[in-house]
């Protein structure tokens, strides 16, 4: 087992308290301080402006003189209790933290013992120690070094299922037995993060290092609250369990899954809210599996897939609400799977595929609604793949494919509905492959292909409908390749006629009754 780090003392540093007769002389000599502040005060604040010496001292004042010295006595006896008193509370709790620390450590290193047993069964017992010992932990620092026991015992390599076949029975016992205990750990750290922060058994706020662990049983973490501390799946495999982070709130903090394998299995942030966390799944492989934010919030944080890879499987965040924050796929490559934003509502923030390359696969914005985010494949080569915003409403916001390259992709706006905003092409090279608005909705908002590239592909407008709005092909270059209005309906599009120019070239289609208006 990787090396155990013993519990560390509750106080960084040791009780240190002031000797008695400084202790009491400093507080003596404050009180002086104290009083003679608050009888000055009541001299100017009753604006005496001067003692009368000629009058001799009667009985009663004596008497009084020697009440208030009787008092002021009195006083510092008080005080010098209290500060006898707060001594002893000191000590004490201190011995009492003391006494604590020790019970703790002698627990954890029976704890430890049980769990580098060659026993599965004591192994069970020493994890279920350790969880009891973390709950009961006196300090948070106590707490967080039974949670990295058991992390390290998930990161340790074990012997792979030799298979249920009668020459290794025994061997396949033992793996189960194993898994079991591995099992259990990943099963009590989803059960104490799913508490409330601050209540007894919480471990919210803990980090949690499970750095290249095979992940191949369920941790549920439904309703938790990520709000401080790292949590890490950095180069974990997930293959074939189920990962739950369902109605998840993250307000701050790290949640990583960098360079994570996932060949299997669901990861799911349905229903969660992210508010000001980060989620990263940088440089992860998903070549199967499952990993969904169906119906999730997102009003500020960054969640990113910067450099992953797609070869299989399926990511979706369907019905999503992304109101601000970030989610980035920057210089992903896609050559299989799925990611799709089916029924999505971008009303901010930012969605970039920035530099991403599409081989294959489908990324699907269908039916999604557009009224204020920034949706961007700018520098993106699309060589193979679908790119869908079938049926979405585009009524503000930004979607850009400024530098794109595509050459065989298919990219689709069918059925889609633009009443504001700006679908951009801006620069981008058409080599091959299509490009369909087929029976859009044009009411408004701006289409641009400026400076674009058209040496081979298609671009199709087919059956779109154009009440207002801007299609422009401003600097473009039509080499080759096709762009075609067949069937379109209404009014040619603000800027379309001046691009095309006369005669229209072969390599644009336009309705009969758009080309009476081009002299």
């Amino acid at each position: 087992m990787a090396e155990n780090r013993g519990p560390r003392p509750i106080y960084d540093r040791e009780l240190r308290l002031w000797k008695v007769g400084r202790a009491l002389s400093v507080t003596f000599v404050a009180a002086v301080l104290v009083a003679g502040g608050v009888f000055y005060g009541l001299v100017y604040v009753l604006d005496f402006q001067e003692i009368d010496t000629a009058k001799r001292l009667d009985a009663k004042t004596l008497f009084d003189l020697v009440k208030l010295s009787f008092g002021v006595v009195a006083g510092a006896g008080a005080l010098v209790a209290l500060v006898v008193a707060y001594r002893r509370q000191r000590v004490d709790e201190a011995g009492a933290h003391r006494e604590a620390t020790r019970l703790h450590t002698e627990r954890f290193s029976q704890a430890v013992e049980q769990l580098g047993s060659d026993s599965p069964a004591v192994q069970l017992g020493g994890v279920h120690a350790l969880a009891g010992l973390a709950d009961d932990a006196p300090d948070d620092s106590l707490r967080q070094t039974c949670i990295d026991v058991l992390c390290a015992y998930l990161q340790l390599p074990f012997t792979p299922d030799p298979g249920d076949v009668p020459a290794h029975q025994e061997e396949h016992h033992r793996y189960l037995a194993l898994r079991k205990v591995r099992h259990t750990i990943l099963r009590l750290i989803g059960d104490h993060y799913r508490r409330p922060q601050g209540t007894h058994r919480s471990w919210q706020g803990c980090d949690l290092d499970l750095t290249g662990v095979i992940i191949d049983g369920p941790m549920d973490f439904t309703g938790a609250t990520f709000g401080g501390g790292r949590v890490s799946f950095d180069g974990a495999t997930f293959s074939g369990s189920t990962v739950t982070f369902d109605n998840a709130t993250f307000s701050d903090g790290l949640v990583s899954f960098g360079n994570a394998t996932f060949g299997g299995g669901r990861v799911s942030f349905d229903n969660a809210t992210f508010s000001g966390s980060m989620v990263s799944f940088y440089g992860a492989t998903f070549s199967g599996g499952t990993v969904t934010f169906d119906n999730a919030t997102f009003s500020d944080g960054t969640v990113t897939f910067y450099g992953a890879a797609f070869s299989d499987g399926l990511v979706s965040f369907g019905n999503a609400e992304f109101s601000d924050g970030t989610v980035s796929f920057g210089n992903a490559e896609f050559s299989g799977g799925t990611v799709t934003f089916y029924g999505a509502t971008f009303s901010g923030g930012t969605v970039s595929f920035y530099g991403a390359a599409f081989s294959d696969g489908l990324v699907s914005f269908g039916n999604a609604t557009f009224s204020g985010s920034a949706v961007s494949f700018d520098g993106a080569t699309f060589s193979g793949s679908t790119v869908t915003f079938d049926n979405a409403a585009f009524g503000g916001g930004r979607v850009s494919f400024d530098g794109a390259t595509f050459s065989g992709s298919t990219v689709t706006f069918d059925n889609a509905a633009f009443s504001d905003g700006l679908v951009s092409f801006g620069n981008a090279a058409f080599s091959d492959g299509l490009v369909s608005f087929g029976n859009a909705t044009f009411s408004d908002g701006l289409v641009s292909f400026g400076n674009a590239t058209f040496s081979d592909g298609l671009v199709s407008f087919y059956g779109a409908a154009f009440s207002d709005g801007t299609v422009t092909f401003h600097g473009a270059t039509l080499s080759d390749g096709t762009v075609t209005f067949y069937g379109a309906a209404g009014s040619p599009p603000h800027g379309l006629l001046d691009a095309v120019g006369t005669p229209v070239p072969a390599t644009v289609e336009l309705p009969a009754a758009w080309l009476s208006l081009n002299p």
